[in-house]
This record gives C-alpha cells, structure tokens and sequence, in this order.
C-alpha cells in the first residue's frame, strides 16, 4: 500500500501531460489555421478576381484563335491547381476559411498532404516550412504518446487475458494481432468508407476504401479529398469530423505498426532478419498485472534477482531476463 500512492500520482502525472499535449495540438492546428487563414485568403479572393475578369474578357472577344485559347486555359489551369476554379458552381465557398485551413494545417502536420489546396503566397509558403517543421515531429510526440498508453488496455492485457485462458504466448499474439486487425480495418476502413460514400454523392464504396487506405498510409494522392464537393452541407463540421477520423486512425495505425513488431520479435523474426528489436520501454508497472500477480511483484522488488544470485552482484542483467512483452508467462 505505501507504493501504491506514488504509483497513482506517477500515473495521474502522465494522463495529465498527455492531456496537455492533446490540448496543445488542438490549439497548434488553430493557430495554424489562423496564420494560414489571414495570409491566403486575401490572395485567394483576389485570384478569383483576376480568373472572373479574365472569363469576362474571353466571352467578350468576337473571335478567338489558337493562342488566345491556350493562353486562357492556361491561367485557368493555374488558378485551379491552387483551388480556384473558373467554374461559377465551384467558386463559392473559400478555400482557407477557419474550417478549411485547419484541415490543411492537419493534414500538413500528420504528413498525409493531400495537396487540393497549396498556399499562394510567398509567405504562406515559408510559414508552411515553419510550421511543419514543429508541428510534423510534435505530431509524432503526442501518436506515440496515446499509442503508449492504449499498450495496456488494447495489447498486452488481452494477450495475459488469452494465456491464462491456456493459449501458450506465440499462438496467443498471433490471435490478438488477427483480432485487432480485423478490428481495425472494419472500424476505420470498411466503416467509415460506407460513411464517405453516402455523404460524398460521387463516390462509390471503393473510392471510399481508396480514400481511407491512401490517408491512413499518408499517402495522400489529392485524387478524392471530403468536403470539397460545391456547397457542402455542414462543411465546417464535416472537415472537423475527419480530421478526428484522421488522427484516431494514424493513432491506430501505430498500434498495429507496433503490435506487429513485438510480436516479429517473440517470433524471432527480428534476429533472423538482424533487424532491431522493438523498444522495451513500456513501464514496468504497465507490464506487471500481466506478468505476475500483485504477491510476486512484491517479492520481486524485495528480493534478489536470480541473476545477481547465481553470477554476483556486478553481473549484469540478461535483456531476456526482464518481464516484457516477449516473455510473458514463457517460462
């Protein structure tokens, strides 16, 4: 018991500054959007200006050649890579609004680029460098640091929960990894491709499943991006809902990423391959409800290891002498 109050404020200690992280990434995305929104969108509004004089200028000639045509679908062709379209239907709603520039900043930071919309300014572009240059390795910081706390609940307490039901470890991580993949392909593949293909009027289950695959990979190829359609209902909250579905998604992504190593290591997949093994650095107390019961880890920590036992107090300690994931319940 006189553990267990440090051990508690240690643990409410990490919820809280992984807490803080969350919250700092929300506020970094609405800086972002911000800065993005009041640099782009006046040169936005003024590129429409120029595409909408330069089509009143083409209707009104009388005769039109060759090179007049080339020349205006090139300037055409321009402004609509940078999200600006000649067409009168497509132009209505702004592409760096408040909603729109957050998900630009999101999809920046997360590295998943879809690149229907680029910034237009000189300084945009430099902001663009700044930005991704924090905010791509902090990303990486607050998926790495959910990834770790999901470890417990959604990995290594069902493969304890599997060995005690009589698995032996390798049959019980190749089960858990086979349920979680299939859990995780229904629930951010399948399912979410029904949703795009319902809201998104032109596209079909499997540009639904294309679209999910190419951002959930960071991808990213630009060809179906959500929310884009011409006056999208409910656009702000539409681009706010999949930049959650993106985040949760890449997080998932992570675990299996991570799963899939450990369970490559305990196969020996690792050393046959001379490939590094995945990083022990779970907490300890992350691992010991799996690995032993609350009596054992009480004589553990008081007592001798059996390595210093037998080999002498300055020997050190064998890697595959260590609870971990690998050696659950293998001896």
């Amino acid at each position: 018991m006189r553990g267990s109050a440090p051990d508690m404020r240690s643990v409410g200690r990490s919820w809280l500054l992984l807490t803080g992280f969350v919250l700092f990434y929300i506020i970094y995305l609405l800086f972002g959007a911000l800065v993005f929104s009041s640099i782009e969108r006046p040169v936005e509004e003024q590129l429409r200006r120029d595409v909408d004089a330069l089509k009143r200028d083409f209707l009104n000639r009388s005769c039109v050649n060759g090179a007049a045509l080339e020349a205006f679908l090139s300037k055409v062709l321009r402004a609509n890579k940078y999200g600006v379209s000649a067409l009168r239907n497509a132009s209505s709603a702004s592409n760096w609004d408040l909603a729109s520039s957050m998900f630009f900043a999101n999809t920046l930071v997360t590295t998943v680029g879809y690149g229907h919309t680029s910034p237009l300014s000189d300084m945009g572009k430099a902001f663009s460098i700044l930005y991704a240059l924090i905010g791509v390795p902090f990303t990486m910081l607050v998926l790495t640091a959910c990834v770790q706390k999901l470890l417990v609940p959604l990995v290594l307490a069902p493969v304890g929960l599997l060995q005690r039901w009589g698995l032996e470890p390798r049959p019980a991580v190749v089960v858990h990894f086979v349920v979680l993949l299939v859990l995780v392909v229904l629930g951010f593949f399948m399912v979410p491709a029904a949703i795009f293909s319902t809201l998104e009027g032109s596209w079909s289950f499997l540009d639904g499943v294309y679209f999910c695959c190419v951002s959930l990979f960071t991808i990213g190829l630009g060809d179906f991006v959500p929310g884009t359609q011409p006056r999208q209902k409910n656009k702000a909250l539409y681009q706010v809902s999949v930049m959650v579905y993106l985040f949760l998604g890449l997080m998932m992504m992570f675990l299996l990423l991570r799963t899939f190593h450990k369970m490559a290591d305990l196969h020996g997949v690792t050393s046959l391959l001379q490939l590094p093994r995945c990083e022990e650095s779970d907490q300890d107390d992350d691992r010991e409800p799996i690995v032993e019961e609350e009596g054992d880890a009480h004589n553990d920590r008081t007592s001798p290891s059996p390595v210093a036992k037998g080999d002498g107090s300055s020997s050190p300690l064998e890697p595959g002498s260590q609870p971990s994931y690998n050696t659950i319940n293998k001896g």
